[in-house]
């Protein structure tokens, strides 16, 4: 266990950054999901516009990898395009 205060305080904001990287990586794959599984071509298009700025914010944040974040956005626009 930390013994110093700075120490303590780090261990509360990191499980607090952790709990908010976990949130937003579990929302955006939900979102990923829900395009996945999307017929209507309009519809698929709106969504793939908030699923790119979430995957945006996401590796802007480093809570996924930037080419992994690349790789996601040219699948999930290739999918939309062939709808």
């Amino acid at each position: 266990m930390a013994n110093h205060k700075s120490a303590l305080k780090r261990i509360r904001s990191n499980e607090a950054k952790r709990l908010r990287n976990r949130y937003q990586h579990k929302t955006t794959r939900t979102f990923v999901k829900r395009l996945k599984e999307s017929s209507d071509k309009a519809e698929a298009q709106e969504l793939l516009k908030k699923v790119v700025g979430m995957i945006d914010k996401l590796a802007k944040n480093n809570i996924i990898h930037k080419n992994n974040a690349a790789n996601q956005k040219s699948k999930l626009t290739k999918l939309v395009a062939s709808l």
